[in-house]
């Protein structure tokens, strides 16, 4: 890997004030982030986990602390860097192709014969070419999580920052999800990804560190390295024994975390 971190958050902390209250998500928050890293991120619910992928994009600034991009501070949001959520956000008046081509369009890439290619070649990769004239109402919520993905993808970005996006679906769905992101993830080296989940299997199968952050105010507490061999057996890596003992390790400290009083 490349020496020179991709994302860097020194002290970085954030603050949400209303008329009615003044709430520390995230507090003194320090990681870096090498390129072509697999970087999972788990805690108790409200600790800021999607606070830190909205500081990382851009969307939110740091109330204080300093953000990095390739050794370079940057103001709002950078493009560089796609965003994939838990709800699929697909444009319901859209078809499949016309949703995996939209990030082609913003950006300007290629001429439409081009794009249309491209998405063709990645709705193939994940098996949904038979439904490129499809619309959001006509998927399952699996196959909407795979347009979603290959859409982000389609384009090219150098970090995929992911926000729980397999929270929603059934445990099949989850496993046979995870096994397509790590296998379209590893045909792109040098693709950082930052990847939130509750799911402590799901955290330690798809990484290289696993952070692990305290109750709230957020703080990242230990960052946990995977040495796990790849390519991963998402379907049987958790029989693993080195994996057994990460997962008691680390929820253990997950444990204290969310019993910690709020």
């Amino acid at each position: 890997m490349n020496s020179q971190p991709i994302i860097e958050l020194h002290d970085v902390s954030r603050r949400f004030t209303s008329d009615r209250s003044d709430v520390v998500a995230l507090a003194d928050a320090n990681l870096t982030i090498a390129p072509g890293e697999f970087v999972t991120v788990v805690g108790p619910s409200g600790c800021g986990k999607s606070t830190i992928l909205n500081i990382i994009v851009g969307l939110l600034d740091p109330t204080t602390g300093t953000r990095l991009y390739k050794g370079k501070p940057f103001d709002g949001v950078n493009r560089d860097i796609g965003y994939v959520t838990q709800a699929d956000n697909l444009f319901p008046w859209r078809t499949v192709l016309g949703n995996v081509e939209f990030g082609l369009e913003l950006r300007g890439i290629g001429t439409k014969a081009e794009r249309r290619e491209r998405a063709m070649e990645l709705l193939k990769r994940v098996g949904l070419d038979g439904f490129a004239g499809h619309f959001r109402h006509e998927l399952s919520g699996g196959m909407r999580q795979r347009v979603n993905i290959v859409r982000t993808l389609a384009y090219d970005p150098a970090v995929l920052l992911l926000d729980e996006p397999f929270g929603p679906l059934d445990a099949q769905t989850r496993l046979q999800l995870q096994d397509l992101l790590l296998k379209l993830w590893q045909e792109r080296a040098g693709t950082t990804v930052v990847f939130i989940t509750h799911d402590l299997t799901e955290a330690i199968a798809l990484a290289d560190r696993v952070v692990v952050m305290s109750a709230r105010p957020g703080r990242i507490v230990e960052v946990v390295p995977v040495d796990l061999p790849r390519p991963r057996d998402m379907y049987s890596i958790a029989t693993d024994p080195q994996f057994r003992a990460l997962y008691d390790r680390l929820w253990v400290r997950l444990e204290d975390e969310m019993r910690a009083p709020a």
